[in-house]
């Protein structure tokens, strides 16, 4: 269970100091993790950025202190972080349905997000298909894009990225330099940014050889996965089987995960099929 009491020590003490500047790393170091391993498994638990979450607990005070006192709403703009009350006003519009003003006046239901409790699943009730393996460095090839994570997000994000790159030939582009030990399409994550609220996301492919005009790379060097096998159809099977293996897999195993961005391995031939089989490469020490 030590993941669940550190990832809430560091909820806690987010809580403690929400009217304060908060950075990743202060947080991360209350969970005794690094900010990249803390922010993955913060998402996948609670399918929230750190960011979304300070964001929507604040917006929750300020309504309730907006609602029971005479504060002024520059001043409660200020208290909870925003440089003015355009701003402030813009945030609560977008958790709240409505303006302040509105608020206070009584018009329409606020939008409360209460203090997070963290509890994780150890009735391992799922089974999970899963192999060790030991890799020597490899080699994956493709293309990154900034992408905005996590729910209280604008702009397009990673659905909209794959569609991109399908639609404009990069996907059977990657599909031809397919030559490692991986034979699907990847997806990867990367490089979270706390300030934006944003991550590095990659479409990619394991490649031995030369790096293709036109593409990145990326080198990982030799390390233990886990790889995970993944049933179903493949955009809600993923986000359930990244569900499981933290609330289940790793509170459960000896293993401490690597800091290296996670896999997604798209083998099958048909993603969409009930009975579609891809994989979730996890590096760990």
């Amino acid at each position: 269970m030590a993941l669940v009491e550190s990832l809430q020590k560091a909820i806690d003490y987010m809580e403690e100091h929400l009217l304060e500047p908060l950075t990743i790393e202060e947080i991360a170091k209350h969970a005794n993790a690094s900010p990249f391993h803390f922010q993955r498994t913060f998402m996948i638990l609670t399918d929230l950025s750190v960011g979304d979450y300070l964001r929507r607990r604040r917006l929750t005070l300020a309504a309730q202190e907006l609602t029971s006192t005479a504060s002024k709403i520059i001043d409660l703009a200020f208290k909870y972080g925003y440089e003015t009350p355009e701003a402030f006003s813009k945030a609560f519009r977008k958790q709240h349905g409505m303006t302040p003003s509105e608020a206070r006046k009584g018009i329409g239901k606020l939008q409360s997000y209460n203090r997070l409790r963290i509890q994780v699943n150890l009735k391992g009730a799922e089974p999970m298909k899963y192999k060790i393996i030991e890799r020597d460095a490899f080699q994956v090839i493709g293309v990154k894009r900034e992408c905005p994570c996590g729910t209280d997000t604008e702009g397009p994000g990673i659905p909209e990225f794959w569609g991109e790159v399908s639609a404009n030939g990069t996907v059977n582009k990657l599909m031809q330099f397919i030559n490692g030990e991986i034979k699907g399409l990847l997806g990867m994550t990367d490089n979270y940014n706390p300030d934006k609220n944003t991550i590095d996301y990659w479409v990619a492919a394991e490649h031995v050889g030369d790096v293709p005009d036109g593409l990145s790379s990326f080198q990982f060097p030799a390390s233990k996965w886990v790889v995970f096998e993944v049933h179903g159809h493949a955009p809600t099977a993923m986000v359930s089987a990244w569900k499981l293996i933290y609330s289940e897999w790793i509170p459960s195993n000896g293993y401490e995960i690597a800091e290296l961005p996670a896999i997604e391995a798209y083998i099958d031939s048909d993603l969409f099929s009930p009975n579609a089989l891809n994989e979730i490469w996890l590096a760990v020490k």
